[in-house]
């Protein structure tokens, strides 16, 4: 690792085999916990290259428990995090909203790292337990439309990378990993990310892979359609920038998006949206996010997808596939 170290601290790269081979050695144990602090606080300092990550995600994905749910023609709804909002779990309630719409999800998450409370903090909080176990996971998908992949059950990595992440509390290249190494390996994926650069990344990455993918990212810095700015999407077949208005909804403020200061308020938020009880904002933040993910699992225009959303919230289907879920992983 020395080596490695040297390298980076003078500015040259990895290939993406050297990538891959670090990543292996980092989920085997096989460096301290002062070398990994060094090695992911580096990516904080520079930009990481195509290769670099390219190699991080296969190493990740070679290594990690594999989930067979192919029949479902799932989707994951994940955001990078690492946008410093303290957002309350907007992902985490579209999954629930797109399960209610008919569409199968298989929703990859964590703990939070730089936010109060991550979509495995929440979850947990209101019962859920995780598992790696496959007829558990396909018992939750065929009850409830969805599934939740806790990220450390299936990627060794995570294991010895996880109290480091958590004592440095600031985001590193495992926040841009995230998206990436869904163990289901899901054909549809709605990804949101923290910068443009790293929007840039993905789109390179996504369109060599058969993946039917948006990945999307919010002008002033959120890793989600936020509404408190236009958002630009990198799909298969478009690149573009909407606005708020562009998709039928309200121009929100960071205020009305903020998550509460304990995993207890952000679990009040939670299940206060999917019970009719949100705030006007919450809802539209939710519909815009479930809406995309709809529109890109289904294959229809944002408009129909934010429409269906809209019906899943409103109609109490979504709130039943979250007691549904409960029901099963509790």
């Amino acid at each position: 690792m020395k080596e490695v170290l040297n390298k980076l601290f003078q500015y040259q790269s990895l290939s993406r085999e050297e990538a891959f081979q670090i990543l292996s050695n980092l989920a085997t144990g096989q460096y301290n916990n002062s070398q990994m602090a060094a090695f992911l606080t580096v990516y904080l300092m520079r930009t990481i290259t195509v290769d670099e990550l390219e190699g991080f995600r296969d190493a990740m994905l070679e290594l990690c428990v594999k989930v067979p749910v192919d029949d479902y023609n799932a989707i994951d709804l994940c955001g990078t995090g690492g946008d410093g909002k303290n957002t309350f779990n907007i992902s985490t309630l579209s999954s629930f909203v797109v399960a209610g719409a008919g569409q199968h999800v298989v929703k990859h998450g964590n703990y939070g790292v730089s936010s109060v409370s991550g979509s495995s903090n929440v979850l947990e909080s209101m019962g859920a337990k995780f598992t790696n176990d496959t007829d558990q996971i396909k018992r939750s998908l065929d009850e409830s439309g969805i599934c939740f992949l806790h990220a450390p059950l299936f990627h060794p990595a995570m294991k010895n990378v996880g109290p480091v992440r958590k004592e440095l509390g600031i985001k590193t290249f495992f926040n841009m990993l995230g998206p990436m190494v869904n163990p289901a390996f899901p054909k549809s994926q709605l990804v949101g990310v923290f910068s443009l650069e790293l929007a840039r990344l993905y789109g390179y990455l996504y369109q060599n892979t058969s993946k039917n993918f948006v990945i999307v990212h919010a002008l002033d810095g959120y890793d989600e359609v936020s509404l408190t700015s236009g958002f630009k999407i990198i799909a298969n077949d478009q690149e573009a920038v909407f606005e708020p208005e562009d998709i039928g909804l309200p121009r929100l403020t960071q205020e009305q998006l903020h998550g509460g200061e304990t995993i207890e308020e952000s679990a009040k938020i939670f299940q206060g949206v999917l019970k009719g009880q949100g705030t006007e904002a919450q809802e539209a933040a939710v519909i815009a996010n479930s809406g995309l993910a709809i529109a890109t699992g289904k294959q229809v225009s944002i408009q129909e997808g934010i429409e269906q959303a809209r019906t899943s919230l409103k109609s109490g289907k979504a709130l039943d596939a979250f007691k549904k879920f409960i029901s099963v992983n509790s």
